[in-house]
């Protein structure tokens, strides 16, 4: 039972949940193109996402009847593959090392408050459409796969710079990653360790994809 049976039907509850989990993917995949884009692109790719999105969904969840309760696949891998394809389109020479690309001391500061509260709430986003023992299970094996996430992000981080300094990017974004991939299976019986070690490979991902892939 991956997803309420009355989640495709109109219930205002389910639809709004729908709603926000969509616009989730839609916000992943504009981590991707920001400093490369106009507002009005932006509001074009919005358009044309949610619709795709909701055609992956269907045919996730109705036809293929995966497992992801956290949405891992349907929201998190398919928003950064979106965001992707959508730089490849509008990739252009004279935007590489662009400075609209990079970070400033009032957005960092910012993006960390954000890490905080996505931090807080992520147990619950990953057990939003979870119901009885299920929903239990979610909070707690996010609850444990961020917290291992977190450890590593920050020990990883500093092995790698060689003044054994935190790399801000790495608190922002690897501390979250452990939420993330522990999500299709949040909601099933996993042993504490399972959680803690999927945690702590998707920081180690996260962080070495900063530094070597991005």
């Amino acid at each position: 039972h991956n997803i309420p049976s009355n989640y495709y039907n109109v219930n205002p509850d389910f639809s709004l949940i729908g709603a926000d989990i969509c616009a989730a993917a839609v916000l992943i995949s504009f981590g991707a193109v920001l400093g490369k884009t106009t507002p009005l692109q932006l509001f074009v790719m919005a358009f044309f996402e949610v619709i795709f999105y909701s055609l992956n969904e269907t045919l996730c969840f109705q036809y293929l009847q995966i497992s992801d309760m956290g949405g891992s696949i349907v929201i998190h891998a398919f928003g950064a593959y979106f965001g992707l394809a959508v730089t490849f389109i509008l990739y252009k020479e004279d935007a590489v090392d662009n400075s609209n690309e990079g970070s400033s001391y009032q957005s960092d500061v910012s993006a960390m408050i954000g890490t905080i509260f996505l931090w807080i709430f992520w147990p619950s986003f990953n057990a939003g459409l979870a119901s009885g023992d299920q929903q239990q299970r979610a909070v707690i094996n996010t609850y444990f796969a961020l917290a291992a996430c977190t450890c590593t992000s920050f020990v990883v981080s500093s092995l790698f710079d060689r003044n054994g300094r935190y790399r801000m990017v790495h608190i922002q974004n690897s501390t979250l990653a452990g939420g993330v991939a522990v999500g299709a299976a949040a909601n099933m019986i996993l042993p504490i360790w399972l959680s803690m070690l999927t945690g702590m490979i998707a920081g180690i991902i996260s962080v070495v994809g900063y530094d070597y892939i991005t």
